[in-house]
């Protein structure tokens, strides 16, 4: 059976790559992710399936604990899921995201971002790793398995989510509407890892407010955004702190704790004195820490700056405020899914504690799903000429084929075989 699982995931390659591809072509930014939604629905449908949209509700997210703060409008925003099978074996959640980060400054690609081309194994594009072919590789399992006319003896879940990259409210908004299951693969680009365990994160802003004035006169000033300076001094003091004594988990990482300052905006006009600047930054936890204590070291590190200075300083918050998590490295799902990989490649995968984040957290701390994520070999996400290495799209789907036949257990169903199974 596993040959034939494999040999029919692989025929599906073209139809995957064809996926991404038109993925790609729709620049899912946040508050643009209707169209990349669109393209799942139809794809789910193509599977013989019926996609059910799941809308973010912002009352609900706000009320709940996971729930992301955000200053941006979610109405009509919706994930797209599409269950397939069911019986009495085990349920599982297949779940991707379809939001992609800013592919700016554009200029420094050697191509349209949202025109994917592939040369030779790779293939480019923003999203094509991070991570639309995750996505691809979840339909190609499935049109694999029922080219064999199998069918899963327990509820396998498609969820295409949004919000990822910024919140995590996509996927809480599935669990908040009870689509939870016996485990749940995330498909990022863990380059064919396993990973079982994953920083928090939280995201803050710092507004600085100075006193503008005429350049001439700039003595008479309080420039902001020189102060900016001292507050990111202040903050880089605050991640070496954290840095200073890690879990064993992150024992092996000479630095897990990463701050970055992603955005700054200031000032209004050459010649006056800036009275104004923020700064949009990222910070990370270890699992089992308190976000509601990492945001009181924030908020105290600010304070040292601004004690005896000219300016005043306000931290605010918008997006992620997530914990991290670990699932115990003997979970049956880690088991069962590092089988099922290792008779693709012939080698079991390691398992990996990420310095980032994903939506796993969410599944494990409020769904009560165990969860991991394991995908494709990406490069340069979130970076200029983001590529996915198309054979890890193959390989990737044939290890959730044969994890689905393992897990949920696969009967012979002809009358459930969709449209990827009829095509030959």
């Amino acid at each position: 059976m596993d040959t034939e699982i494999l040999a029919a995931v692989a025929a599906e390659q073209p139809a995957m790559v064809d996926l991404v591809r038109e993925l790609v072509a729709a620049p899912t930014l946040l508050g643009a992710e209707a169209a990349g939604q669109a393209v799942m629905r139809r794809a789910f449908a193509e599977l013989g399936l019926e996609p059910v949209d799941v809308p973010l509700d912002a009352a609900a997210l706000a009320a709940h604990p996971g729930g992301a703060p955000h200053s941006w409008d979610v109405g009509g925003k919706v994930n797209v899921v599409a269950d397939w099978g069911g019986g009495d074996g085990r349920s599982l959640i297949l779940n991707g995201h379809i939001d992609v980060v800013s592919p700016e400054p554009v200029a420094l690609w050697t191509g349209d971002p949202f025109a994917a081309r592939v040369e030779g194994d790779w293939m480019y594009g923003r999203g094509a790793g991070d991570m639309k072919s995750g996505l691809a590789a979840m339909v190609g399992a499935v049109r694999g398995l029922q080219r064999l006319g199998l069918h899963p003896q327990g509820r396998v879940q498609l969820q295409s989510v949004v919000e990822e990259e910024c919140t995590g409210n996509g996927a809480l908004a599935c669990v908040l509407a009870g689509q939870t299951a016996d485990a749940a693969i995330l498909t990022e680009p863990t380059q064919g890892a396993i990973w079982n365990a994953q920083v928090g994160v939280l995201w803050f802003q710092v507004r600085a407010l100075g006193a503008p004035a005429h350049a001439g006169e700039a003595g008479e000033g309080a420039n902001a955004i020189e102060a900016s300076y001292a507050v990111i001094e202040a903050l880089r003091a605050l991640e070496a702190e954290l840095n200073a004594s890690k879990p064993p988990l992150f024992e092996a990482y000479p630095h897990p704790i990463n701050l970055n300052v992603g955005m700054i905006r200031g000032g209004d006009w050459p010649s006056t004195v800036a009275g104004e600047c923020m700064l949009s930054c990222r910070l990370a936890l270890y699992p089992g820490e308190r976000v509601d204590d990492l945001k009181a070291r924030v908020e105290e590190t600010i304070a040292s700056v601004s004690a005896g200075s000219r300016f005043s300083f306000e931290v605010l918050y918008d997006g992620f405020q997530c914990e991290g998590y670990e699932l115990d490295p003997d979970a049956p799902l880690i088991a069962g899914l590092a089988d099922a990989a290792a008779r693709v490649s012939g080698q079991a995968p390691p398992l990996f504690a990420s310095t980032a984040t994903t939506d796993a957290r969410t599944f494990v701390l409020y769904g009560d799903t165990p969860a991991v994520s394991f995908g494709p070999l990406a490069e340069s996400e979130h970076g200029v000429d983001e590529r996915v290495f198309v054979p890890s799209i193959v390989q990737t789907a044939q290890a959730l084929a044969l994890f689905v036949a393992d897990w949920c257990g696969a009967g012979r169903a002809e009358h459930e075989v969709g449209a990827a199974g009829s095509a030959d």
